[in-house]
Parts: C-alpha cells; sequence; structure tokens
C-alpha cells in the first residue's frame, strides 16, 4: 500500500490476523472451548493426549487454552467494536446539535458532558454493571455510554469550525433544513478526526472489557473472554503460567497494534500532529 512504511504495514497485518482469527474462530479452534477433562488439567503447552495436541495447555477444568483464546478474542472484539459504535453514534449525535444549535442547547449538552468526564469511566462501568447485572448485552450498554462524552466534544468543537464556512450557508440559503445540514455537509466533514477518536477508543473498550471480565463483571463462564482466562490464571500463576501469558500477551499486542495504528491515522488526517 503506497504511503504505509513496513512496520505499519505490519501491525495492520496484525490487526487483520486477529480479526480474521475472532471472525473464524469456531472453526480454528481445535477443541471446543467448553468440553472439560479433569484428567487434562493444568497440562503445558505442547501436551499429546488421545484426543490431540494442546498447543498453548489447557486450564483448571481441562479445556484447550488456545480454543479459549481464540473465543476469547471473538468476544473482546465484537464487545468493544459495538460499544464504539454505541459510545460514537450517542456523542457524535449530541456534538452535532449542540454545535449547530448552540445556546442553551450546548450549554446543556457539554454540562452533561463535564459532568460524565468527571467520574472515572472505570468506576461508572464497573458500579453500572454490578447493578445492571454482567451480560453481554449490558456490557456493550455500559461501556457504550460511559464514554460518549469524548466523541462529543470532538464533534462538538469540529462542528463550530465547519459551521461557518461558506458551503453551509448556502445550504441555507437554498432552504437546506437543519437535518440535512448535518447528516449530509457536515458530519462527513467531521468523520476524519471521529475515527481517530474511535480508534484510540477501540483499544480502551478491549482493556475496559478485560478488566471488568477479571473483576467478574464481564462475559460469564464458561464463555471465554481474555479477562476471565487471566482470572482464573491468577491461581495457578507458580504452576501453570501459560493461563496468563497466552491470553496476556494477545491482550498486550491487540492493544498495541490499535494505538500504533491509531497514531498513524492522526498523522494522516492531521500531518500537523506529526511533529507535535
Amino acid at each position: 500500500m503506497r504511503g504505509v512504511s513496513p512496520g505499519m504495514a505490519i501491525i495492520l497485518l496484525l490487526l487483520v490476523a486477529f480479526c480474521l482469527a475472532a471472525l473464524a474462530a469456531p472453526w480454528l479452534a481445535p477443541f471446543d472451548p467448553l468440553r472439560q477433562s479433569l484428567l487434562l488439567r493444568l497440562r503445558p503447552p505442547g501436551t499429546s493426549f488421545a484426543a490431540g495436541t494442546y498447543l498453548l495447555g489447557t486450564d483448571d477444568l481441562g479445556r484447550d487454552l488456545l480454543s479459549r483464546v481464540l473465543h476469547g478474542a471473538r468476544a473482546s472484539i465484537a464487545i468493544a467494536a459495538l460499544s464504539v459504535s454505541v459510545s460514537l453514534l450517542v456523542g457524535t449525535t449530541l456534538g452535532l446539535i449542540a454545535g449547530w444549535f448552540r445556546g442553551w442547547t450546548a450549554v446543556i449538552i457539554m454540562r452533561a458532558v463535564d459532568t460524565m468526564l468527571s467520574i472515572p469511566a472505570i468506576l461508572l462501568a464497573v458500579l453500572t454493571v454490578a447493578v445492571l447485572g454482567p451480560s453481554f448485552f449490558n456490557l456493550i450498554l455500559v461501556l457504550g455510554l460511559t464514554r460518549w462524552p469524548r466523541y462529543t466534544r470532538v464533534a462538538y468543537a469540529q462542528t463550530l469550525q465547519v459551521a461557518t464556512l461558506p458551503y453551509i450557508r448556502a445550504a441555507e440559503m437554498a432552504g437546506a433544513g437543519s437535518g440535512r445540514i448535518l447528516w449530509r455537509h457536515i458530519l462527513p466533514n467531521i468523520a476524519g478526526p471521529l475515527m481517530v477518536v474511535a480508534t484510540s477508543e477501540f483499544g480502551l473498550m478491549i482493556l475496559f472489557e478485560a478488566g471488568l471480565s477479571f473483576l467478574g463483571l464481564g462475559i460469564q463462564p464458561p464463555h471465554p473472554s481474555w479477562g476471565s482466562i487471566m482470572s482464573v490464571g491468577r491461581q495457578y500463576v507458580e504452576r501453570a503460567w501459560w493461563l496468563t501469558v497466552f491470553p496476556g500477551a494477545c491482550l498486550f499486542v491487540l492493544v498495541l497494534c490499535v494505538n500504533l495504528f491509531g497514531d498513524w491515522l492522526r498523522d494522516r488526517v492531521d500531518p500537523r500532529s506529526q511533529g507535535r
């Protein structure tokens, strides 16, 4: 690809590999991630048995770790993508409304943003999940509705700049309504900065999901998640290091690649940021 360095090409390939592995987890996993066998509990990586070879070892219930890591990637990436979509939709809509109508509308929305940003996001997520109960959909809802203020701030600032441009005034004089101007003229011109924010938030959502699952407030057993796998693994760190090392390494590499891709995308959208 033109304009992509070899290092960034590797990062993009890793991101694609993670996404493809998550999508194809049911076909790539060598074993059923929920199948238990106490005879095979805590076996090290490379253990061979009648059913096959456990490349990453087994957990405390004899389940294949590779299969659980693959299915855990599926859960983590799906929750991150859907929660980012929710927060992007809510935050962008409110930011557009505040930047276009201004006045008391903007004051109310931006004060709500300031209030939300004054509360630590992970604390708010923990409290909300604890009240609503841990589930796949509650997790998406909670993570999405705790991170919308960042999109609102960016959309608000960008809308204030774009709203004064001549082509917006021309659209108003041509009789275009506020809805048409916002979605057909302003939104496409502020999409770049919003995509940069969404990219960085994607990595953060993966960490939040892993953290909540680690605390027992995310994906519930027996279904796998990187956070829940590591939560179990901490009890066996001395005798079964692979339970924390492999999912932790996947989490580290994925978030690092997402953050590096976000930095690259930011430089592409705003070249002035390269020298900062």
